[in-house]
């Protein structure tokens, strides 16, 4: 029964990454993405399709019966300001981008992936789009995990943890005696520490969904990066320290006729670390997601047997390393992280010595 489980599991693997992307492939391939004749099968327009955000979240394409195909997706609400009037309505209006959708005086049309007004007017978009939902998702998954761990430790108080409370234990006590402690110390740890565990977890399970078949690519929408690194670059700098501040712009030992060189590249060094964070995690991810559906590409592109299986054994190693990868990704940037607020709030007990000492 076990073996029969490991082959089931390897033909599942094997075969299924084709399944998940064969149906938006082969829609690019017969030219159904909007225009009505025939057309090549096109890579790029596929890749960015999966790795963009969108006002609908795509599940598949079904054919009628006249063998056409037709895109099944779950409606988002669009929720617009336009002029000062607010218009709400599900993205199913625009018809796949076919349609126009007409409110009062505006008029709203879908244009590769983002809307505009066809008078010119000037739009503000706070629609919760695909990548909006997911996150709200991770959200949701993150507070029904803890509240359930919490809980567990209520009910087996004083005894060892086992399970999902253990498993998370373990991850809890590792970033904080791994990562925190060491990086910003026993004294103000405890200060930091529910967000740059909040900060691991989020990023992990955000990074994880997008890797389920018509997952939203949520760490590889920059919007995203630039929240969480703007967060660490706000807490850094309002933590800061005396010492923190003196050394951007007094650096000690340096000579005075160098300030006018070095405090500039000090207070550039304030931003290029969280701008060095959101980078970080964008791309990554971002690389990842591409690297598999190009691999997935192959087998359309060449509609080989033989290609489709080397394709989709390529597929499932990345995946496999993407597994690992979404963990290290959320790991790298607590570290860093942490790492950026105990460099703020770090005492330099040395000088204050070396002060005394003369």
């Amino acid at each position: 029964m076990k073996t029969y489980n490991i082959r089931f599991l390897l033909f599942f693997l094997l075969v299924f990454p084709l399944l998940v992307f064969s149906p938006t492939l082969t829609r690019a391939e017969d030219g159904h993405e909007g225009h009505g004749e025939s057309e090549k099968f096109n890579p790029k327009e596929m890749i960015m399709h999966h790795v963009m955000d969108s006002y609908e979240w795509h599940i598949l394409d079904s054919k009628d019966a006249n063998g056409e195909l037709h895109p099944v997706s779950i409606p988002l609400p669009v929720i617009l300001f336009t002029d000062g009037s607010l218009d709400v309505f599900m993205s199913s209006a625009f018809h796949h981008g076919k349609e126009q959708v007409i409110k009062g005086s505006n008029v709203y049309r879908m244009e590769h992936g983002h809307i505009k007004e066809a008078n010119g007017k000037r739009i503000i978009d706070i629609s919760l789009t695909k990548n909006v939902v997911s996150m709200f998702i991770g959200a949701l998954i993150l507070l029904l995990v803890f509240t359930s761990v919490a809980k567990a430790y209520v009910k087996q108080a004083g005894k060892a943890p086992k399970g999902a409370q253990n498993f998370f234990e373990m991850l809890i006590v590792f970033i904080r005696d791994e990562v925190v402690i060491p990086n910003i110390g026993e004294k103000k740890y405890k200060t930091y520490l529910p967000y740059l565990l909040t900060l691991f977890f989020f990023i992990w399970i955000n990074n994880m969904l997008g890797l389920i078949p018509t997952g939203a690519n949520m760490s590889g929408n920059i919007a995203f990066t630039l929240t969480l690194a703007f967060l660490t670059l706000l807490i850094t700098n309002f933590s800061g320290n005396k010492a923190y501040w003196g050394h951007i712009f007094l650096p000690p030992g340096l000579p005075l006729w160098m300030l006018p060189i070095m405090v500039p590249v000090e207070i550039i060094g304030i931003f290029t670390k969280p701008f060095a964070l959101m980078i970080r995690l964008f791309a990554n991810i971002t690389g990842g997601h591409i690297i598999i559906l190009s691999l997935t590409s192959f087998a359309f592109i060449f509609k080989s047997m033989t290609v489709g299986f080397a394709a989709s054994a390529g597929v499932i190693m990345m995946m496999f390393l993407e597994l690992f990868v979404a963990a290290l990704q959320a790991y790298i940037f607590t570290l860093l992280s942490s790492l950026f607020i105990g460099m703020a709030i770090v005492e330099h007990e040395h000088e204050h010595e070396h002060a005394e000492h003369h």
